[in-house]
């Protein structure tokens, strides 16, 4: 069994899939792939998200707003852990730092990141954060605001493992997109032989970053199982022993029974 630890299922065209929500599902699970966690990047969306998910057990949410969102209403502690404690939300997020986009936003992306940090603790839930061009101002933070209290995860980890390595001391997971199969993305991958057991999680972050061999197409989260693939041929291990460790690690993180509920 495998799990979607990071997709964005609001945004994929589900044209390919029949029309619907179930047909994606349905590729998914044909690879193996039968446990996902849809993240919100926005307030404004998210009773969408919760509503198109609602039939599936298998698909747990979390809340928050991306650093690079623009236009919709700021997040708030009150509204993020109002939002937190619905029955399917398991994280907080996604939030972090992005210097590549909205570099001129970095003082409000940063009292965002503290507001996301302080509703996870308060909800008692770990966080999905992104990072971009930001790795000491992200890292500083997340000690300063004492994130490690709840951990979570640097989802679609795009740094070295001297990032990763601070990152694991801070109490948080580290999760490999599509980007890990790049053909340029030797640091990314030597983090991936690197990252212990216990901390290691795959993703697809779909519909962006499709692995190879299908990069530049729209991402799904049937393929997180190349992803899956590839990082256990960088560590010298089966796809049959990846795929059981961040099974593990994703219920573990995010509370969750093996069965889904």
């Amino acid at each position: 069994m495998l799990v979607d630890s990071h997709c964005h299922l609001d945004r994929i065209e589900l044209g390919p899939f029949g029309g619907g929500l179930a047909g994606v599902l349905d590729a998914a699970a044909a690879n193996g792939v039968t446990r996902l966690l849809s993240v919100a990047v926005d307030l404004e969306s998210w009773p969408a998200l919760a509503r198109l998910t609602e039939p599936y057990p298998q698909i747990a949410l979390s809340v928050g707003v991306h650093p690079s969102e623009e236009g919709g209403r700021a997040p708030t502690v009150v509204e993020l852990t109002a939002l937190g404690r619905a029955p399917r939300v398991v994280a907080v997020g996604e939030t972090g730092l992005d210097y590549y986009h909205g570099a001129d936003r970095a003082d409000r992306q940063r009292d965002w990141f503290r507001v996301h940090i302080a509703a996870a603790r308060e909800l008692g839930k770990p966080l999905i954060v992104h990072t971009r061009d930001a790795r000491e101002d992200t890292l500083r933070i997340l000690a300063e605001e004492g994130a490690a209290e709840v951990g979570g995860v640097l989802h679609c980890f795009t740094e070295d493992w001297a990032m990763a390595e601070r990152a694991l001391e801070l109490n948080f997971h580290i999760s490999f997109s599509g980007i890990v199969t790049f053909k340029n993305a030797k640091p990314i991958q030597d983090a991936a032989r690197r990252v212990p057991a216990e901390r290691l999680l795959v993703e697809t972050d779909a519909p962006y970053l499709a692995p190879v061999p299908y990069r530049g197409k729209p991402n799904h989260p049937a393929w997180v199982r190349p992803v899956a693939e590839f990082v256990a041929r960088l560590r010298g291990e089966t796809l049959e022993r990846i795929a059981a460790v961040t099974t593990a690690n994703y219920l573990r993180l995010f509370g969750l029974r093996a069965e889904a509920a």
